[in-house]
């Protein structure tokens, strides 16, 4: 049995059996899981080493803050306006395949980097990494709601745990690797990027059979009690929430190593150590919000790691150099959490959309990233880095509009 729409539908599909509905005797499938999260590792493992070479490709290009931030925009919009269209395309007709297309776009991506003769090619090897951000995410998070039996949370918070995995040993890496071989040595991590297409192969394997043996159920959803305008309301609400988390994310991310190195003299290697801790603590951070937002409620976990970490961004611009590890660490647990959550709450608000969705979001992440990266590093040449991080340490305060979110329960499948 199934709850109808009884105000305003939103649309056929919101009402039909969806096709991302996990049976419920379906156990979680922790090997699909461990294999999309590793894909999920090598890919932004690859991604974050733009973020960590940047003081090399600044002094080798004689580069502005304000061009910076444009190799960021350049792969985080490239990611961002072709998620959704993806993600979309393949709610209709999915496409099992495409993951390893998508790695294959990250490894051209890499090697151009390796090898870019001039800040134009930058941005083309920007731009195929971002292709390839597309093309992953939005089937990789479907492939985790397929194979999560039901644990939506905790199945996204496994393949989230993943990436900021891998987006935390990119600096390190960097650091180990790139700094003393010098930005050709970015080619070696094209072996990274094979291993990945082959993992990625067996996972498409098993998504074909899964999806074409699978029996369409009729889970229960909750969204359908919600009218369109309720549904556009928290939407908005959620992409405010997004924008938040990442314009501040962009701070940290892109300029922390410049931050450190001009405020503390620390040198370069010391500087990706010290973005290693702090985008290690993100890893850590999102395995939390996704199970504990099946057991509390995703709207539980969007106040506390949104609203929650305000303190500790307001303090951050006047303390010391042992103190900025130390709470950017905090701010890195705690702000990690919300994406899960706030993805799983919008793939139950328009059930059997969640390529749609997935794409949206990670999109709308990855855009509000780079948009950021560029607009702080403007900031960043016309008052200089530390005017940045004071500006920035308000934006978490947004967390404020999680009270106008609907309450969802966690459905009940029987």
């Amino acid at each position: 049995m199934q709850t109808r729409v009884e105000s305003a539908p939103l649309s056929p599909a919101a009402i039909s059996p969806p096709d991302d509905a996990t049976p419920a005797a379906e156990s979680t499938r922790y090997d699909v899981l461990g294999g999309i999260s590793f894909a999920h590792m090598l890919n932004d493992m690859i991604q974050s080493l733009i973020l960590a070479i940047y003081p090399i490709l600044k002094h080798d290009f004689q580069l502005s803050f304000a061009q910076v931030g444009l190799i960021t925009l350049t792969y985080q919009l490239t990611a961002s306006l072709l998620q959704p269209l993806v993600g979309t395309f393949t709610d209709r007709r999915p496409m099992p395949y495409s993951l390893p297309v998508g790695m294959a776009f990250t490894l051209c991506g890499l090697l151009l980097l390796a090898t870019a003769p001039n800040f134009l090619v930058l941005l083309a090897a920007a731009a195929l990494v971002g292709t390839g951000s597309s093309v992953f995410h939005p089937e990789s998070s479907r492939v985790a709601r397929m194979a999560s039996g039901g644990q939506h949370g905790l199945a996204q918070s496994l393949f989230q745990v993943g990436g900021n995995a891998g987006s935390s040993l990119g600096p390190l890496l960097a650091a180990w690797i790139i700094v003393p071989h010098g930005r050709g040595s970015v080619a070696w991590f094209s072996l990274a990027a094979l291993l990945a297409i082959v993992v990625l192969l067996q996972v498409g394997h098993w998504y074909a059979r899964h999806h074409v043996g699978r029996a369409r159920s009729a889970a229960r959803q909750l969204a359908a009690a919600l009218s369109r305008r309720r549904i556009i309301g928290a939407l908005a609400v959620l992409g405010l929430l997004i924008f938040s988390k990442y314009f501040y994310l962009a701070s940290l991310s892109s300029y922390y190593t410049f931050y450190l190195i001009h405020k503390f003299g620390v040198s370069v290697q010391s500087a990706q150590v010290h973005l290693f801790v702090f985008l290690f603590a993100v890893a850590a951070g999102s395995l939390v919000g996704g199970p504990v937002g099946d057991r509390v409620g995703r709207k539980w976990v969007i106040w506390v790691s949104i609203l929650g970490v305000a303190p500790f961004t307001l303090l951050l611009p006047h303390v010391n150099l042992m103190w900025t590890g130390v709470l950017s660490v905090i701010i890195g647990l705690v702000l990690a959490s919300a994406f899960s959550a706030i993805l799983v709450y919008a793939q139950e608000l328009i059930p059997g959309r969640v390529g749609m969705i997935s794409g949206l979001f990670f999109g709308l992440a990855f855009g509000m990233g780079g948009i950021g990266a560029a607009v702080l590093g403007g900031l960043a040449d016309t008052h200089g880095i530390e005017y940045v991080y004071q500006l920035c340490a308000y934006l978490p305060l947004m967390g404020l509009i999680t009270v106008f979110l609907p309450d969802l329960e966690r459905p009940k499948l029987v």
